[in-house]
């Protein structure tokens, strides 16, 4: 195991481009969480290997890996080689950005307490997928994100902070979404930045 002495370190997995890992990873370094929380993002895990995020990542000099899912017979085992690489980081704090995985209950209950999630919508509306085309379908004067612990149950773990915006008149999914991302990359270091700095 590798030692980091009292640092805490952040663990941020990822899919895609990681806007959302992005953001904090600037907020981080323009606010020295360093110096200042005795925090830093230690790590980006990605289950895709062409992740644009990890780029990113590694062109900030964080350590950068993925772990391609497809790899494995099922969930359990997946999870249980992401534990693995995650554990080898002593993270105080799990951060899911863009994860587009459901997790087992064996790794949730693993971090719990350390592990959280930002979701597009105003949950409990709209936990899953499609969340701003659906608020758009059902009428919302409003839609925005949220950032919320993760539970056993998708989508339903205790709000941290939520973030609202304006559903207008002729919007798309993509401009609601757009509008939604920009408070997104607002709340979520925010959010991160209270845990890491109460531990």
């Amino acid at each position: 195991m590798r030692q980091f002495g009292a640092m805490k370190n952040i663990v941020i997995l990822i899919s895609g481009g990681g806007s959302n890992m992005a953001a904090i990873v600037r907020t981080a370094a323009a606010e020295n969480w360093k110096e200042r929380y005795g925090a830093r993002v230690a790590a980006v895990v990605s289950n895709k290997a062409d992740a644009g995020g990890l780029q990113f990542a590694r062109d900030h000099g964080i350590a950068a890996e993925s772990l391609d899912h497809k790899a494995f017979a099922d969930r359990e085992s997946f999870d249980a080689a992401l534990a693995a690489r995650i554990d080898g980081y002593e993270p105080a704090l799990v951060v899911l950005a863009g994860f587009m995985r459901i997790l087992t209950p064996g790794f949730v209950a693993r971090y719990e307490r350390r592990l959280v999630n930002i979701h597009p919508s105003l949950l409990p509306a709209f936990p899953g997928l499609r969340t701003h085309q659906r608020a758009i379908d059902a009428g919302c004067k409003f839609a925005g994100a949220t950032v919320h612990r993760v539970t056993q149950e998708l989508d339903v773990g205790p709000i941290l902070d939520q973030a609202v915006v304006p559903v207008l008149p002729g919007d798309t999914a993509q401009d609601l979404a757009a509008r939604v991302l920009v408070q997104e990359h607002r709340i979520y270091p925010a959010v991160v930045r209270a845990l890491i700095s109460a531990r």
